[in-house]
């Protein structure tokens, strides 16, 4: 049966009205005692004394009508016609009895035997034997089919697993006695699969927790080469290892390498190199403005010339694969602090204008207060 039509949710092993922890049915092939379905094992021995008391009476009679003598008898024919009906009374009895009786061959688990029975049905026949069956579990034929003589009733149990199929956990339940023939069963690809638990291990009434990985093909990209392998280790680390790739320094993988590799998976090798640059730049200086009332508004004069910083930067670079990256910046120095330049701004107000003074060049006039010429 393929895995996606088992049963994923746990059932539980032993149906209702199982016995737990007491010896095994005559026809049981497991550890534990199975209950008995209710009701069928008291019915069908009603039915049964039923059917002999009646196929006792039924001959008692018939055995009467014909021995008793008409008219007087000796003393010898009066003690011998009580043992004749006696006679006839048992082996009318015991005709029937032995006509009801049934010989049904019932293999419990793979384990054959041979029994007699009164039983009417299998289900009669299970209550009987004190096997008890639920859904997880194969009755063939099923518990109403009326038995006959030479019949042979075939009863296997189920048996829960906990199944981690490449990664992905299930629970199923198979009929199955041994993990190869389970494997059959649930349509598991076994060839080259990693298995936790030796095929020709037997699978108990219990069950057992089983983890198969499957052979995955896994393509590895490195050093500008493509290569596959077929593996089923349980992590993309151990797939990569089998491939002889080997990692140093920061090199890396494009997926995590704890990651369970799947079929027909990709992974890039990542070959990482870091290093660091560092750089001299410029600090530019900074500008002070003083206000001096000395000097008349709008007039400038620069007291100090300013002078560049230095500075030594940092930088950290990676490259993957060849491919360079971002510098990424990490620290600096000052080598040469910068010195600020300073300019004195006037904010005196000039004078008032007077008679002739319209022509005055008052720009050539402040140019000379300021030391020009």
């Amino acid at each position: 049966m393929p895995l996606h039509e088992q049963p994923t949710q746990a059932a539980p092993l032993v149906a209702p009205g199982r016995a737990s922890g007491g010896a095994p049915g005559t026809g049981a092939a497991s550890g534990g005692a199975p209950g008995t379905v209710p009701g069928q094992g008291t019915r069908a021995g009603a039915r049964r004394a039923a059917r002999r008391r009646k196929a006792s009476g039924g001959s008692g009679a018939s055995g009467g009508s014909g021995g008793r003598p008409a008219g007087a008898v000796g003393e010898g024919l009066r003690r011998l016609v009580p043992q004749a009906l006696v006679v006839a009374f048992l082996a009318g009895g015991t005709t029937a009895f032995v006509a009801d009786d049934k010989a049904v061959r019932l293999s419990v688990d793979g384990v054959p035997r041979t029994l007699h029975t009164f039983a009417d049905d299998v289900g009669e026949l299970l209550a009987d034997e004190g096997l008890a069956v639920d859904g997880h579990d194969i009755v063939a034929p099923a518990p109403g089919h009326a038995l006959a003589d030479g019949d042979e009733v075939v009863v296997r149990y189920g048996r829960p697993v906990t199944l981690t199929l490449d990664g992905r956990r299930h629970r199923v339940w198979t009929t199955a006695r041994s993990v190869e023939e389970a494997l059959r069963q649930l349509g598991v690809r076994a060839e080259g699969a990693y298995l936790s638990v030796s095929r020709s291990a037997a699978i108990s009434r219990h069950g057992l927790a089983l983890d198969v990985r499957t052979e995955r093909a896994v393509t590895f990209l490195a050093d500008g080469r493509e290569r596959t392998v077929r593996t089923n280790a349980a992590t993309v680390g151990e797939a990569l290892a089998e491939t002889g790739i080997t990692l140093a320094g920061q090199d890396a993988l494009s997926v995590d390498p704890g990651s369970f590799p799947r079929d027909g998976q990709t992974v890039t090798v990542l070959r990482i190199t870091d290093s660091r640059r560092v750089r001299e730049e410029t600090v530019p200086y900074a500008v002070e403005r003083v206000r001096d009332p000395e000097l008349f508004a709008g007039t400038e004069v620069v007291e100090r010339q300013g002078v560049h910083g230095l500075r030594r930067v940092t930088y950290a670079l990676r490259s993957v694969n060849g491919v360079q990256g971002r510098p990424r910046r990490i620290g600096e120095e000052i080598v040469r602090e910068p010195v600020s330049r300073t300019v004195r701004v006037g904010t005196r107000r000039p004078p008032a204008s007077v008679a002739g003074a319209d022509g005055l060049d008052w720009a050539a006039l402040a140019a000379c207060e300021s030391g020009g010429r």
